[in-house]
Protein backbone atom coordinates (compact mmCIF):
# COMPACT_ATOMS: atom_id res chain seq x y z
CA UNK A 1 0.00 0.00 0.00
CA UNK A 2 1.68 3.73 -0.76
CA UNK A 3 2.76 5.20 1.88
CA UNK A 4 0.41 8.64 0.59
CA UNK A 5 -2.85 6.10 1.37
CA UNK A 6 -1.22 4.78 4.51
CA UNK A 7 -0.65 8.88 5.57
CA UNK A 8 -3.83 9.86 4.66
CA UNK A 9 -5.67 6.97 6.42
CA UNK A 10 -3.99 8.00 9.75
CA UNK A 11 -5.16 11.25 9.34
CA UNK A 12 -8.65 10.64 8.48
CA UNK A 13 -8.44 8.22 11.31
CA UNK A 14 -7.26 11.05 13.87
CA UNK A 15 -9.91 13.77 12.43
CA UNK A 16 -12.86 11.05 13.31
CA UNK A 17 -11.47 10.68 16.99
CA UNK A 18 -11.05 14.50 17.25
CA UNK A 19 -14.65 15.16 16.21
CA UNK A 20 -16.08 12.33 18.30
CA UNK A 21 -14.08 13.83 20.97
CA UNK A 22 -15.28 17.32 20.14
CA UNK A 23 -18.73 16.05 20.24
CA UNK A 24 -18.32 14.13 23.75
CA UNK A 25 -16.58 17.35 25.55
CA UNK A 26 -19.12 19.48 24.15
CA UNK A 27 -21.96 18.12 25.56
CA UNK A 28 -20.37 17.09 29.08
CA UNK A 29 -18.97 21.01 29.22
CA UNK A 30 -21.73 23.19 27.43
CA UNK A 31 -24.59 20.92 26.54
CA UNK A 32 -24.88 19.84 30.43
CA UNK A 33 -24.23 23.22 31.80
CA UNK A 34 -26.22 25.45 33.52
CA UNK A 35 -28.39 28.41 31.61
CA UNK A 36 -29.22 31.38 32.69
CA UNK A 37 -33.09 32.07 31.63
CA UNK A 38 -36.11 34.16 32.85
CA UNK A 39 -36.58 34.31 36.72
CA UNK A 40 -40.53 33.75 37.29
CA UNK A 41 -40.09 34.29 41.06
CA UNK A 42 -37.98 37.47 41.48
CA UNK A 43 -36.64 38.32 45.19
CA UNK A 44 -35.19 41.08 46.24
CA UNK A 45 -32.51 42.44 44.83
CA UNK A 46 -28.71 43.57 46.95
CA UNK A 47 -28.69 46.21 44.59
CA UNK A 48 -29.81 50.04 44.31
CA UNK A 49 -28.93 51.10 40.65
CA UNK A 50 -27.73 49.83 37.09
CA UNK A 51 -25.58 51.55 34.39
CA UNK A 52 -26.28 50.02 31.06
CA UNK A 53 -23.10 51.49 28.82
CA UNK A 54 -23.44 50.74 24.66
CA UNK A 55 -19.52 51.89 23.44
CA UNK A 56 -20.16 52.32 19.72
CA UNK A 57 -18.48 53.38 16.80
CA UNK A 58 -19.82 53.42 13.62
CA UNK A 59 -23.08 51.36 14.66
CA UNK A 60 -25.65 52.62 12.40
CA UNK A 61 -26.34 49.00 11.04
CA UNK A 62 -27.27 48.03 14.55
CA UNK A 63 -27.34 51.03 16.90
CA UNK A 64 -31.64 51.28 16.47
CA UNK A 65 -32.38 47.48 17.17
CA UNK A 66 -29.92 47.23 20.06
CA UNK A 67 -31.49 50.28 22.08
CA UNK A 68 -35.24 49.03 20.97
CA UNK A 69 -34.35 45.66 22.37
CA UNK A 70 -32.71 47.25 25.82
CA UNK A 71 -35.70 49.86 26.13
CA UNK A 72 -37.86 47.03 26.07
CA UNK A 73 -36.79 45.76 29.03
CA UNK A 74 -38.90 44.35 31.96
CA UNK A 75 -38.65 46.66 35.19
CA UNK A 76 -35.58 45.27 36.97
CA UNK A 77 -36.08 46.23 39.97
CA UNK A 78 -34.20 49.56 40.70
CA UNK A 79 -33.59 52.82 38.91
CA UNK A 80 -31.10 52.34 36.12
CA UNK A 81 -30.01 54.14 33.10
CA UNK A 82 -28.78 53.78 29.49
CA UNK A 83 -25.73 55.33 27.88
CA UNK A 84 -24.64 55.05 24.54
CA UNK A 85 -21.13 56.01 24.38
CA UNK A 86 -19.99 57.40 21.35
CA UNK A 87 -16.78 56.96 20.04
CA UNK A 88 -16.28 59.67 17.40
CA UNK A 89 -18.78 57.94 14.33
CA UNK A 90 -18.43 59.15 11.41
CA UNK A 91 -21.59 57.68 10.17
CA UNK A 92 -25.43 58.20 11.16
CA UNK A 93 -25.09 56.04 14.51
CA UNK A 94 -25.53 59.42 17.22
CA UNK A 95 -28.28 60.79 15.35
CA UNK A 96 -30.42 57.38 14.75
CA UNK A 97 -29.37 57.23 18.81
CA UNK A 98 -31.07 60.45 19.21
CA UNK A 99 -33.59 60.16 17.39
CA UNK A 100 -34.55 56.59 19.17
CA UNK A 101 -34.51 58.50 22.82
CA UNK A 102 -36.27 61.22 21.52
CA UNK A 103 -39.02 59.00 20.21
CA UNK A 104 -38.82 56.71 23.35
CA UNK A 105 -39.18 60.16 25.52
CA UNK A 106 -42.50 60.50 23.46
CA UNK A 107 -43.81 57.42 24.36
CA UNK A 108 -43.26 57.86 27.93
CA UNK A 109 -45.71 60.91 27.69
CA UNK A 110 -48.19 59.38 25.96
CA UNK A 111 -47.98 56.44 28.40
CA UNK A 112 -48.04 59.06 31.38
CA UNK A 113 -51.35 60.01 29.63
CA UNK A 114 -53.15 56.25 29.74
CA UNK A 115 -54.25 54.64 32.81
CA UNK A 116 -52.14 52.71 34.92
CA UNK A 117 -49.21 50.16 32.61
CA UNK A 118 -49.48 46.55 33.64
CA UNK A 119 -47.06 44.79 36.16
CA UNK A 120 -44.83 43.82 33.64
CA UNK A 121 -44.63 47.12 31.69
CA UNK A 122 -41.27 48.83 31.04
CA UNK A 123 -39.85 51.12 33.77
CA UNK A 124 -37.80 53.49 31.45
CA UNK A 125 -34.22 54.21 32.48
CA UNK A 126 -32.57 57.59 32.52
CA UNK A 127 -31.09 58.13 29.04
CA UNK A 128 -27.55 59.85 27.96
CA UNK A 129 -25.89 59.98 24.55
CA UNK A 130 -22.05 60.87 25.91
CA UNK A 131 -19.29 61.90 23.12
CA UNK A 132 -16.20 60.86 24.79
CA UNK A 133 -14.36 63.24 22.53
CA UNK A 134 -10.68 62.58 21.34
CA UNK A 135 -8.46 60.05 23.07
CA UNK A 136 -5.60 61.33 25.18
CA UNK A 137 -2.12 62.30 22.90
CA UNK A 138 0.87 59.85 24.05
CA UNK A 139 -1.70 57.17 25.52
CA UNK A 140 -2.76 53.93 23.85
CA UNK A 141 -6.23 53.13 24.03
CA UNK A 142 -7.78 50.17 21.78
CA UNK A 143 -11.27 49.29 20.37
CA UNK A 144 -14.06 50.03 22.86
CA UNK A 145 -11.93 50.48 25.82
CA UNK A 146 -12.09 54.52 25.93
CA UNK A 147 -15.89 54.81 25.56
CA UNK A 148 -16.46 52.26 27.70
CA UNK A 149 -13.99 54.01 30.37
CA UNK A 150 -15.85 57.53 30.08
CA UNK A 151 -18.85 55.79 30.40
CA UNK A 152 -18.08 54.37 33.53
CA UNK A 153 -16.25 57.36 34.89
CA UNK A 154 -19.90 59.20 34.67
CA UNK A 155 -21.04 60.63 38.47
CA UNK A 156 -22.98 57.71 39.87
CA UNK A 157 -25.94 58.58 42.33
CA UNK A 158 -24.70 58.81 46.04
CA UNK A 159 -24.81 55.05 47.57
CA UNK A 160 -22.66 52.14 48.32
CA UNK A 161 -20.96 51.21 45.29
CA UNK A 162 -20.77 47.50 45.47
CA UNK A 163 -24.62 48.47 45.23
CA UNK A 164 -24.45 49.63 41.86
CA UNK A 165 -23.36 47.44 38.75
CA UNK A 166 -21.99 48.47 35.47
CA UNK A 167 -23.36 46.64 32.35
CA UNK A 168 -21.14 46.62 29.58
CA UNK A 169 -22.75 45.69 26.18
CA UNK A 170 -21.80 45.50 22.53
CA UNK A 171 -24.36 47.03 19.98
CA UNK A 172 -24.68 44.33 18.05
CA UNK A 173 -26.18 42.60 21.07
CA UNK A 174 -29.94 42.22 21.65
CA UNK A 175 -31.18 41.27 25.10
CA UNK A 176 -34.22 39.73 25.51
CA UNK A 177 -36.54 41.87 27.47
CA UNK A 178 -36.28 39.69 30.75
CA UNK A 179 -32.25 39.93 30.78
CA UNK A 180 -31.47 42.67 33.07
CA UNK A 181 -34.20 41.53 35.87
CA UNK A 182 -32.83 37.93 35.29
CA UNK A 183 -29.00 39.07 35.75
CA UNK A 184 -29.53 41.59 38.82
CA UNK A 185 -31.66 38.40 40.57
CA UNK A 186 -28.64 35.94 39.87
CA UNK A 187 -25.94 38.33 41.36
CA UNK A 188 -28.24 38.78 44.17
CA UNK A 189 -29.21 34.88 44.43
CA UNK A 190 -25.36 33.89 44.33
CA UNK A 191 -24.40 36.26 46.58
CA UNK A 192 -27.06 35.58 48.80
CA UNK A 193 -25.72 31.60 48.93
CA UNK A 194 -21.55 32.48 48.71
CA UNK A 195 -19.20 34.83 47.79
CA UNK A 196 -20.45 37.95 46.44
CA UNK A 197 -20.25 38.18 42.63
CA UNK A 198 -18.20 40.60 40.99
CA UNK A 199 -18.47 39.90 37.34
CA UNK A 200 -21.28 38.16 35.59
CA UNK A 201 -20.76 37.26 31.80
CA UNK A 202 -22.83 35.90 29.65
CA UNK A 203 -22.26 33.39 26.67
CA UNK A 204 -24.55 34.38 24.33
CA UNK A 205 -26.74 32.75 21.34
CA UNK A 206 -24.45 33.00 18.42
CA UNK A 207 -26.81 34.28 14.98
CA UNK A 208 -25.59 33.82 11.57
CA UNK A 209 -26.96 35.90 8.79
CA UNK A 210 -24.45 35.88 5.38
CA UNK A 211 -23.18 32.89 3.45
CA UNK A 212 -19.46 33.73 5.66
CA UNK A 213 -21.05 33.53 9.13
CA UNK A 214 -22.32 30.12 8.53
CA UNK A 215 -18.96 29.08 7.45
CA UNK A 216 -17.20 29.97 10.45
CA UNK A 217 -19.10 30.63 13.68
CA UNK A 218 -20.38 27.33 14.32
CA UNK A 219 -16.96 26.41 14.28
CA UNK A 220 -15.19 28.64 16.77
CA UNK A 221 -18.08 28.37 18.85
CA UNK A 222 -17.36 25.03 19.55
CA UNK A 223 -13.62 25.91 19.66
CA UNK A 224 -14.64 28.83 22.36
CA UNK A 225 -16.61 26.12 24.54
CA UNK A 226 -14.15 23.82 24.73
CA UNK A 227 -11.17 26.12 24.63
CA UNK A 228 -12.75 28.28 27.90
CA UNK A 229 -14.49 25.72 30.06
CA UNK A 230 -17.53 27.29 32.03
CA UNK A 231 -16.23 24.87 35.20
CA UNK A 232 -12.65 25.80 34.98
CA UNK A 233 -13.48 29.84 34.76
CA UNK A 234 -15.67 29.88 37.68
CA UNK A 235 -13.28 28.07 39.92
CA UNK A 236 -11.75 30.81 42.15
CA UNK A 237 -8.32 28.34 42.41
CA UNK A 238 -8.51 27.80 38.71
CA UNK A 239 -6.28 30.48 36.54
CA UNK A 240 -8.47 30.01 33.26
CA UNK A 241 -10.79 33.75 33.13
CA UNK A 242 -13.07 33.86 30.45
CA UNK A 243 -15.65 36.94 29.80
CA UNK A 244 -17.48 37.47 27.08
CA UNK A 245 -17.32 41.55 26.03
CA UNK A 246 -20.33 41.51 24.33
CA UNK A 247 -22.49 41.11 27.67
CA UNK A 248 -20.52 41.91 30.92
CA UNK A 249 -22.20 43.03 34.22
CA UNK A 250 -19.34 44.10 36.97
CA UNK A 251 -20.34 45.34 40.41
CA UNK A 252 -18.93 48.80 40.81
CA UNK A 253 -16.52 48.34 43.47
CA UNK A 254 -15.18 45.78 41.78
CA UNK A 255 -14.46 47.37 38.91
CA UNK A 256 -12.69 50.32 39.89
CA UNK A 257 -10.95 48.44 42.20
CA UNK A 258 -8.97 46.54 38.75
CA UNK A 259 -8.43 50.02 37.50
CA UNK A 260 -11.60 49.38 35.01
CA UNK A 261 -10.82 49.69 30.95
CA UNK A 262 -8.52 52.14 31.64
CA UNK A 263 -6.29 49.11 33.19
CA UNK A 264 -6.28 47.19 29.98
CA UNK A 265 -6.24 50.60 27.51
CA UNK A 266 -4.05 49.29 25.05
CA UNK A 267 -5.53 45.51 24.99
CA UNK A 268 -7.56 44.22 21.63
CA UNK A 269 -9.25 41.23 23.41
CA UNK A 270 -10.13 43.86 26.97
CA UNK A 271 -12.66 41.35 27.57
CA UNK A 272 -9.96 38.51 28.80
CA UNK A 273 -7.92 41.02 30.58
CA UNK A 274 -10.70 42.06 32.71
CA UNK A 275 -11.70 38.86 33.67
CA UNK A 276 -8.04 37.75 34.46
CA UNK A 277 -7.87 40.95 36.49
CA UNK A 278 -10.83 40.16 38.46
CA UNK A 279 -10.05 36.61 39.40
CA UNK A 280 -6.37 37.73 40.03
CA UNK A 281 -7.56 40.60 42.25
CA UNK A 282 -9.64 37.66 44.20
CA UNK A 283 -12.90 38.76 43.13
CA UNK A 284 -15.33 36.51 41.94
CA UNK A 285 -15.93 35.94 38.05
CA UNK A 286 -19.45 34.07 36.77
CA UNK A 287 -19.53 33.07 33.80
CA UNK A 288 -22.69 31.10 32.52
CA UNK A 289 -24.85 30.21 29.23
CA UNK A 290 -27.17 33.25 28.43
CA UNK A 291 -28.41 32.04 25.38
CA UNK A 292 -32.31 32.49 26.34
CA UNK A 293 -31.71 36.42 27.23
CA UNK A 294 -29.10 37.52 25.06
CA UNK A 295 -27.98 37.12 21.03
CA UNK A 296 -25.47 38.57 19.04
CA UNK A 297 -24.83 38.80 15.42
CA UNK A 298 -21.13 39.66 15.38
CA UNK A 299 -20.62 39.69 11.41
CA UNK A 300 -22.42 41.30 8.36
CA UNK A 301 -20.35 40.09 5.31
CA UNK A 302 -17.18 38.25 4.61
CA UNK A 303 -15.03 41.60 4.80
CA UNK A 304 -15.76 42.33 8.25
CA UNK A 305 -15.81 38.62 9.73
CA UNK A 306 -12.35 38.45 8.02
CA UNK A 307 -10.92 41.78 10.00
CA UNK A 308 -12.56 40.54 13.10
CA UNK A 309 -11.12 37.30 13.62
CA UNK A 310 -7.57 38.42 12.02
CA UNK A 311 -7.61 41.15 14.60
CA UNK A 312 -8.30 38.51 17.39
CA UNK A 313 -7.65 35.16 16.76
CA UNK A 314 -3.34 35.09 17.40
CA UNK A 315 -4.39 37.70 21.01
CA UNK A 316 -6.99 34.45 21.74
CA UNK A 317 -3.93 31.79 21.77
CA UNK A 318 -1.96 34.42 23.75
CA UNK A 319 0.20 35.14 20.89
CA UNK A 320 1.55 31.35 20.73
CA UNK A 321 2.42 30.52 17.52
CA UNK A 322 2.40 27.04 17.95
CA UNK A 323 -1.18 27.28 19.40
CA UNK A 324 -1.88 29.12 16.52
CA UNK A 325 -1.16 27.24 13.61
CA UNK A 326 -2.26 24.49 15.80
CA UNK A 327 -5.96 25.36 16.27
CA UNK A 328 -5.61 25.95 12.38
CA UNK A 329 -4.47 22.01 11.77
CA UNK A 330 -6.93 20.73 14.12
CA UNK A 331 -9.54 22.78 11.81
CA UNK A 332 -8.44 21.92 9.19
CA UNK A 333 -7.99 18.37 9.78
CA UNK A 334 -11.16 17.88 11.05
CA UNK A 335 -13.50 20.02 8.91
CA UNK A 336 -11.69 19.99 5.63
CA UNK A 337 -9.64 16.82 5.60
CA UNK A 338 -12.72 14.46 5.24
CA UNK A 339 -14.16 16.35 2.62
CA UNK A 340 -11.24 15.57 0.31
CA UNK A 341 -10.93 11.58 1.35
CA UNK A 342 -14.15 11.14 -0.43
CA UNK A 343 -13.02 11.57 -3.93
CA UNK A 344 -9.71 9.88 -2.74
CA UNK A 345 -11.84 6.91 -2.48
CA UNK A 346 -11.11 5.93 -5.97
CA UNK A 347 -7.68 5.11 -5.06
CA UNK A 348 -8.41 3.26 -2.19
CA UNK A 349 -12.07 2.70 -1.03
CA UNK A 350 -11.13 2.82 2.48
CA UNK A 351 -10.37 6.40 2.42
CA UNK A 352 -13.74 7.02 1.32
CA UNK A 353 -15.17 5.28 4.52
CA UNK A 354 -13.11 7.12 6.50
CA UNK A 355 -14.30 10.53 5.50
CA UNK A 356 -18.45 9.70 5.34
CA UNK A 357 -17.66 8.49 9.11
CA UNK A 358 -15.65 11.51 10.12
CA UNK A 359 -18.41 13.83 7.89
CA UNK A 360 -21.27 12.04 9.72
CA UNK A 361 -19.17 12.87 13.00
CA UNK A 362 -19.67 16.74 11.91
CA UNK A 363 -23.14 16.40 10.81
CA UNK A 364 -24.04 14.89 14.37
CA UNK A 365 -21.68 18.34 16.13
CA UNK A 366 -24.25 20.44 14.12
CA UNK A 367 -27.59 18.67 15.07
CA UNK A 368 -26.11 18.53 18.59
CA UNK A 369 -26.16 22.01 18.58
CA UNK A 370 -29.49 22.64 16.93
CA UNK A 371 -30.77 20.16 19.63
CA UNK A 372 -28.75 21.87 22.80
CA UNK A 373 -29.39 25.15 21.54
CA UNK A 374 -31.49 25.81 18.40
CA UNK A 375 -28.71 26.43 15.79
CA UNK A 376 -29.95 25.67 12.08
CA UNK A 377 -28.05 23.27 10.19
CA UNK A 378 -27.57 25.38 7.22
CA UNK A 379 -24.53 25.33 5.00
CA UNK A 380 -23.55 22.59 7.39
CA UNK A 381 -22.09 20.81 4.39
CA UNK A 382 -19.66 23.65 3.89
CA UNK A 383 -17.74 22.70 6.36
CA UNK A 384 -14.70 22.28 4.50
CA UNK A 385 -14.97 25.61 3.12
CA UNK A 386 -14.93 26.87 6.58
CA UNK A 387 -12.42 24.95 7.41
CA UNK A 388 -9.93 26.33 4.65
CA UNK A 389 -11.17 30.30 5.41
CA UNK A 390 -10.37 29.80 9.23
CA UNK A 391 -6.59 27.83 8.21
CA UNK A 392 -6.39 31.47 6.22
CA UNK A 393 -7.06 33.30 8.98
CA UNK A 394 -4.64 32.18 11.62
CA UNK A 395 -1.67 33.27 9.39
CA UNK A 396 -2.90 36.42 8.69
CA UNK A 397 -3.95 36.96 12.23
CA UNK A 398 -0.46 36.35 13.21
CA UNK A 399 1.05 38.26 10.41
CA UNK A 400 -1.55 41.46 11.24
CA UNK A 401 -0.82 41.49 15.04
CA UNK A 402 3.09 40.76 14.81
CA UNK A 403 3.48 43.46 12.10
CA UNK A 404 1.31 45.73 12.40
CA UNK A 405 0.35 45.79 8.81
CA UNK A 406 -3.54 45.63 8.47
CA UNK A 407 -4.28 45.00 11.99
CA UNK A 408 -7.57 46.95 11.74
CA UNK A 409 -11.07 47.40 13.48
CA UNK A 410 -13.71 48.93 11.41
CA UNK A 411 -10.84 50.82 9.69
CA UNK A 412 -9.03 52.24 12.88
CA UNK A 413 -5.46 50.82 13.30
CA UNK A 414 -4.64 48.82 16.44
CA UNK A 415 -0.77 48.95 15.67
Amino acid sequence: MPVAIVVLQGLGLMACLGLGLMLLLLELQLGRAPRLGPNPDPGPLQASFLRLVIPVYNEASNIVACLDAALASQNPGLAWELVVADDGSSDATVALAQARFQSEEANQANEANESNMANHAVAGPTRRLLDVGPRPEGESWCGKNWPASQAAALEWPAGDPSAQWLLFIDADVRIETAALQAVLQEVAGVTAAGPPVDLLTLAPRLECGCLAEWLVQPIVASLLGLGFPLKRSNDPADATAFAAGPFMLFRRSAYEAIGGHRAVAGEVVEDLALAGAIKASGHRLLYQLGVDLVRLRMYLDLASLWEGWTKNWYLGVDRNPFKAIGSALVVLGGFSLPWLLLPLALLDRSLGLIGLVAIGLQLAIRLWSRWRFGTPLRYWWLAWLGGLLIGAIVPASIWKTTTGQGWTWRGRSLA
